[in-house]
């Protein structure tokens, strides 16, 4: 497992770890998801949410602790969440504080059962966050949908956008959309300080990709905010 941080420029500190798998050998989310199936799918999810819970509070972990899930591993919500509230009391970490990501590229068969995934986790204490914003079909609909906490910025949306004016101008309108909702939003993949200086004055609210650090493998990562 390894953690990237998402920041708040503000205040120079960090906002969350995204807990990010990885295999055994160090490969990359999509090598190991690749090897995701049917048959394994909720064994896989469920022990992804445990195994980040137990490293991020083993790692000392003291701000939000932001996990991506398989909505179609979630046959009950109430059911499949119990194991990730045990893992929480287990090792100390406030549920308040654990962010669930779902990703817009993901297919989803039913978004009825997605917005009761969603209305548990909240009604719960979890945090609610809709993922690579931008990446798929939904847009703006995701919002009414799901009403959820934050929204991630797909990182081809943030990668380029000082030079891209369309860029700017789909960010500027979810921006101000979701702000408008009172839902806080993250900035993915931000690489270059031309870019993380456009997406700060379009008004995004966190930060993350390898301007402020990358992931790393069982650790916390400081971020650098020498170049602010």
């Amino acid at each position: 497992m390894a953690f990237q941080p998402i920041v708040d420029p503000r205040e120079r500190s960090v906002y969350a770890y995204e807990a990010l798998v990885r295999g055994a050998d160090g490969a990359g989310a999509g090598e190991v998801l690749s090897h995701v199936t049917d048959d394994n799918r909720y064994t896989f999810d469920q022990t992804c949410r445990v195994k980040a819970i137990q490293i991020a509070s083993e790692l000392g972990i003291e701000c939000n602790l932001s996990i991506n899930f398989l909505p179609n591993a979630v046959y009950r919500p109430e059911t499949c969440i119990r194991a990730t509230m045990q893992a929480a009391d287990a090792f100390d970490l406030p549920i308040n504080r654990i962010i669930f990501e779902v990703t817009e590229a993901e297919p989803v068969m039913d978004p009825g059962h997605l917005m009761g995934i969603f209305e548990e986790y909240r009604d719960r204490g979890f945090i609610t966050a809709i993922d690579d914003f931008g990446a798929g079909y939904a847009g703006l609909n995701l919002l009414n949908k799901f009403s959820p906490q934050i929204l991630k910025l797909d990182m081809e949306l943030c990668n380029g956008i000082a030079e891209n004016k369309i860029k700017k101008t789909i960010t500027e309108g979810a921006i101000s959309t979701a702000h408008a909702l009172d839902i806080k939003v993250i900035a993915e993949g931000v690489e270059s300080i031309a870019d993380f200086e456009v997406l700060q004055a379009l008004g995004a609210d966190y930060f993350q990709g390898y301007l402020f650090a990358k992931p790393e493998i069982e650790t916390l990562p400081v971020p650098d905010f020498s170049f602010m």
